[in-house]
């Protein structure tokens, strides 16, 4: 029976020291809290970090330990940890995902402690492996795992998530190692991420870094399909809003509360790091007092900070720097009676902090940048009596949720003060109808949801791939395929041109009908109904292929001519107001390809690259798809990246839409589709299950069959005819 197997640089437990044995502590976390339904079940386990190094001697007894609770160890030294996790992951990848950028460093013996720890994940989980499994990896300190596994197993489902932001290809690209960062995610079939922001990064440095090209969310890798897409995490729901209800936080809230003092206290809670705007906070709470003294003895700020990573310099550096500041703070504004700011530097158990989120009557979370951010969720799911104001910083993956917090520019003190009196001056029906909104959102996305959704996505997926793996056309096929279209008495064929029924050229108008495949064409026209679908001119599919008496479609689909009686527009089409824009852009990156030249249409623009030096063209064919999608995004048009073409079409118009029109008033009793690009597989997906589609050349396809090239096109359809 196949499993599910998690993979995080941590396990859902820490192992501590007490006494000279070992303690197990369970995590509380959100990913804890969400996978312990997986991890938990039957054969399915987790592999990990158990959070501590231990001598060789004791490994083999932890690792017991730990089977028994469906987890398996990755065992790492000081060194790898100093060098692999504090070192390269926490000190080149995260503070360049999080746009901290002065913060990066690139050490070649940090990136091959890298590697080396992602290999030994890696082969942790190659020892657990079956091939039915579903190998789930999270987060940046394990990019390169995807890929090792699919080297040595390549069907496997694997799914990959990032908890953190992903950067602009700008920032991204300074990494030195990013091809094999971005080329080891990708060994996964499912890549999430928590805003559709961080999604489109990472789609822009895998076209422009790793030359990919991708339609939609979809990118095709060795001729696997992988998607990319935008989960957003919640938490569990539930757990916080009974939690705050409970007798004890209530309690707490009230011990708590007499302690404090009667003021109005705002929350901020984050862990230890630079990414989370702690010292711009305390500055914007400094400057509210300094500007509304009114408000002194009134509010205080409730400073919780969760210690982290201690031993990395720059975080020595900021506890220092918030301790200051709230000395600072403090002494400018203290009495015997009141302290502005009550800072605390430890983690609390749930009970404590649900009665923190209770009796603050406002929390800010104002992060420089955040993959997501839960803490929000949490403040916003224990507010009982649905009042309290959130602040948060757009910056934080939750914003894109959360539209009814004050959301503010965390570099933006002047906004950050206004904020602070905006929520303390908030009438309580204003609270209240935020505060229901943002509950209806939290408790309907919760953790489990996005759990399900993901191996539900992951797994859906790996069906589509399956059901695209073409098989080869083997002799025993081609000749069930001529006894099906010998017995039709109404046959329809649809043939793609360009790559199907003739070779490419470098230059198009070198691509007319030879004098075979004109003799193929007259024979069979004669004995099936043919509709040759490209992305040619009406022009020149008139000038090469009307003589043959065939059904041609233009440009797509833009323009039909059947039977010979003319052309006539589809009546989708949409303006072509957009052509000015866009060939602007593309005789941009003509003046700057030399060989690369414009194909006009009346509806649409094709760059063509196929004269240019090949390293240079891929690389602009990349920069022009990436400019013409920024720019175009809105406009109800696609960008199809072809074989060395760039082509620029209204979106309402695809090959497999002109096939379905054709085929509606018709009774075929034997339909078949030969094509070779992107554009054919919108045929391929459209036609019926019982169409015969062929795939012209290797790769992932909707077509049922596969052939080499356009020789072996021209070979089935002369067996079909019968002559030569």
């Amino acid at each position: 029976m196949s499993k599910t197997i998690i993979v995080s640089n941590r396990l859902p437990i820490r192992i501590e020291k007490e006494d000279g044995k070992n303690l197990y502590k369970t995590s509380e976390g959100g990913l804890a809290t969400g996978l312990g339904s997986i991890y938990k079940d039957g054969d399915n386990i987790w592999v990990g970090w158990p959070g501590i190094s231990l001598p060789e001697e004791e490994e083999k007894e932890v690792e017991g330990e730990l089977i028994q609770r469906n987890m398996r160890p990755v065992f790492l030294s000081e060194a790898e940890v100093q060098e692999f996790y504090l070192g390269f992951s926490n000190q080149t990848l995260w503070p360049a995902f999080h746009y901290f950028i002065h913060h990066m460093r690139f050490k070649d013996e940090e990136w091959k402690a890298y590697t080396d720890a992602n290999q030994k994940f890696a082969d942790a989980v190659s020892k657990w492996l079956e091939p039915d499994d579903v190998v789930w990896i999270h987060d940046y300190q394990l990019m390169l795992v995807p890929n090792m596994l699919r080297q040595k197993f390549p069907n496997i489902t694997i799914g990959f998530f990032q908890h953190i932001p992903f950067p602009s290809y700008e920032v991204f690209r300074m990494i030195p190692w990013r091809r094999k960062l971005l080329n080891g995610v990708l060994g996964a079939d499912y890549i999430g991420f928590h805003t559709y922001d961080d999604m489109r990064h990472f789609l822009s440095s895998c076209h422009r870094l790793a030359g990919y090209s991708y339609n939609r969310n979809q990118i095709l890798v060795k001729n696997r399909l992988v998607e990319v897409d935008s989960l957003p995490m919640g938490i569990d729901y539930d757990k916080y809003a009974q939690s705050a209800k409970s007798e004890l936080a209530k309690a707490k809230e009230m011990a708590f509360r007499n302690s404090l003092g009667s003021q109005d206290l705002i929350l901020s809670m984050d862990r230890l790091d630079y990414s989370k705007g702690i010292p711009g906070r305390l500055k914007a709470f400094d400057r509210f007092l300094d500007e509304n003294p009114e408000y002194i003895g009134k509010v205080s700020l409730f400073l919780i900070v969760v210690p982290s990573r201690d031993r990395v310099p720059s975080y020595k550096a900021l506890k220092e720097k918030v301790e200051f500041l709230v000395g600072h703070i403090n002494g400018k504004y203290a009495t015997i009676n009141y302290v502005p700011i009550r800072f605390y530097y430890r983690s609390y158990p749930l009970d404590e902090l649900s009665a923190f989120y209770r009796m603050c009557r406002i929390a800010m979370i104002t992060p420089k940048r955040d993959g997501m951010n839960l803490v929000c969720k949490e403040y916003i799911a224990s507010r009982e009596n649905q009042d309290g104001v959130l602040i948060l910083s757009e910056m934080a993956g939750a914003a894109k949720e959360l539209s009814d917090a004050i959301l503010v520019n965390p570099n933006d003190e002047a906004e950050m003060v206004e904020s602070i009196k905006r929520a303390l001056e908030m009438p309580i029906k204003e609270q209240q109808r935020r505060m229901q909104i943002m509950q209806q959102t939290v408790s309907k996305y919760t953790i489990f949801q996005w759990v399900d959704l993901f191996i539900g996505n992951l797994r859906g997926l790996k069906a589509r791939q399956e059901a695209m793996a073409t098989k080869k056309l083997t002799e025993e096929l081609k000749e069930e395929l001529v006894a099906k279209f010998k017995k039709s008495k109404d046959p329809i064929i649809f043939l793609d041109y360009d790559g199907t029924l003739v070779p490419f050229f470098e230059d198009p108008e070198d691509s007319a009908p030879d004098e075979e495949l004109e003799k193929l064409l007259t024979v069979l026209s004669k004995k099936a109904k043919l509709v040759v679908i490209s992305g040619r001119k009406a022009a020149t599919l008139d000038k090469w292929l009307t003589k043959f008496h065939i059904d041609l479609i233009a440009e797509h689909g833009i323009k039909i001519n059947i039977d010979g009686k003319g052309w006539i527009k589809n009546p989708e089409i949409i303006s072509s107001e957009w052509k000015d824009e866009a060939r602007n852009i593309m005789e941009f990156y003509i003046q700057r390809t030399p060989g690369s030249f414009l194909e006009e249409k009346e509806h649409t623009l094709v760059w063509h690259y196929r004269k240019v030096e090949k390293g240079l063209g891929g690389l602009r064919s990349r920069e022009l798809s990436s400019h013409l999608k920024h720019f175009l995004s809105n406009k109800g048009l696609d960008i199809i990246d072809g074989d060395h073409v760039v082509e620029v079409k209204p979106s309402a118009i695809n090959k497999g839409k002109a096939a379905k029109e054709r085929l509606k008033d018709m009774n075929s009793d034997f339909v078949m589709a030969f094509g070779d690009d992107r554009t054919d597989e919108d045929t391929f997906e459209a036609l019926s299950d019982t169409a015969e589609t062929i795939k012209v050349g290797n790769g992932f396809s909707y077509a049922k069959f596969a052939v080499e090239n356009h020789e072996e096109v021209r070979s089935l359809l002369w067996n079909m005819v019968g002559e030569r």
